[in-house]
């Protein structure tokens, strides 16, 4: 299949899930370009986007946010592609007929001309897979555009279907729901907002991220890491991340050994770092900034817990599920979170991990102070979360399963073609 995948950014370190599809399909044999809307941080990003020779297949729309910087920007492209592909160019410059009212924030003033010109004169591609809904609002512009005649399917994540509608309507996607062909959430709690948003529920279908169990190699855990606290994370509110250092700045004084290790960065660094200083924390509670994954693995093979106290925003934005807690759980490490979005069907509290309630400061104290002191418990946690992994959140499983669905998606057109 030749098949297009639309992001936001790319390369971006902290979407490694996105990289572990773009990788799989690849690696059985599909043709995968990536079409992004910014350019990612490339002095620090994993090790596949050189060994897969990603930035190779990866196309970039950027649009000036200036009013006046787009105008000259969009005269030159229409100057410039016009004589090749007339009607594509035509049609993207009809702010009548190809409009917000449809498209979203994709059909705003000369974006479409912008969006188009990557896809020109491209190969015809099979499927367009978009990460986020408003991917999936660009993918069905591009195609009422007639620029492709590819399936489209969007996976949906979080900020999508939380924060997103908030800015823009809970009716932002009613005209995606009529066009795409199918909608991936991430989980059961965000396929039931789907629904109740109006899409029809056959067009929806859970498609989990995951991760490659193989680079997580179970270990038991042990007393010498008794202390070692460890989470990977944005710094962003919906992180909850200052819940877990007040519930850690809380214990200090009864476990002067304890360290908590924050990988990570982000808008909240500066006002994080305030707080750890406030609460008397900084030789027990550090910010490290981003990490490679290869270092992160190492990290979590010297914690005995990993803090994921995840949080609805204050205005409205929410998670998935974090990554990083598949991540702890393969390699046998507990995992405390929170009962927030599709969290619970990762983990199953008191079995396969623990959950509380959101803001829950004392709560996550008490969990850590009650793990930190039992190595029977964390033992018996750790081995059921590598269980809950391997068994439904597997990369190559859920790579396959991908592939799978795409393939059923496919429709027999013929003779691929290209845009004019």
């Amino acid at each position: 299949m030749r098949i297009a995948i639309i992001v936001d950014q790319f390369p971006s370190l902290s979407e490694t899930f996105i990289l572990n599809q773009i990788t799989g399909l690849i690696d059985r044999g599909h043709e995968v370009d990536i079409y992004s809307d910014r350019l990612g941080n490339i002095q620090q990003t994993q090790a596949e986007i050189q060994e897969y020779s990603l930035l190779d297949r990866t196309y970039y729309t950027p649009v000036p946010g200036n009013a006046v910087l787009r105008i000259i920007s969009a005269i030159f492209l229409f100057l410039r592609n016009f004589w090749t592909a007339p009607k594509p160019i035509l049609r993207a410059i009809n702010f009548v007929r190809y409009n917000r009212a449809n498209y979203g924030e994709p059909a705003s003033f000369l974006k479409p001309l912008h969006l188009i010109i990557p896809w020109l004169n491209q190969t015809a591609y099979d499927v367009i897979l978009c990460h986020y809904g408003r991917n999936g609002l660009k993918a069905t512009l591009l195609k009422d555009l007639g620029i492709t005649q590819g399936k489209i399917a969007v996976v949906f994540h979080g900020y999508d279907i939380s924060r997103y509608l908030d800015l823009h309507g809970e009716d932002i996607y009613n005209y995606l729901f009529e066009q795409a062909d199918l909608l991936l959430p991430i989980s059961q709690y965000w396929q039931k907002k789907l629904i109740a948003l109006g899409c029809n529920p056959h067009k929806t279908l859970v498609q989990h991220m995951g991760i490659d169990c193989n680079k997580f190699n179970y270990a038991a855990p042990s007393s010498s890491k008794q202390f070692s606290l460890l989470s990977v994370a944005r710094l962003v509110e919906k992180k909850g991340l200052e819940y877990s250092i007040r519930a850690v700045a809380q214990l200090i004084p009864h476990y002067p050994h304890l360290q908590y290790q924050i990988v990570g960065d982000g808008v909240l660094r500066q006002e994080l770092n305030n707080l750890i200083q406030q609460l008397n924390a900084v030789h027990h509670i550090k910010l490290l900034g981003w990490k490679q994954q290869a270092e992160i693995i190492s990290m979590m093979e010297n914690s005995a817990l990993v803090l994921a106290p995840s949080v609805t925003s204050r205005d409205g934005d929410c998670e998935g599920i974090p990554v990083c807690l598949m991540e702890s759980m393969a390699k046998g490490v507990p995992a405390v979170s929170t009962y927030h979005s599709g969290i619970p069907e990762l983990i199953e509290d008191g079995r396969s991990g623990y959950l509380l309630p959101e803001r829950d400061v004392s709560g996550l104290a008490s969990k850590i102070e009650i793990l930190i002191n039992d190595l029977e418990l964390r033992t018996i946690i750790s081995l059921a979360g590598r269980q809950k992994v391997e068994q439904e959140y597997n990369l190559e499983i859920l790579n396959q399963s991908l592939e799978q669905i795409l393939q059923h998606l496919k429709s027999d057109r013929g003779r691929r073609s290209t845009v004019h």
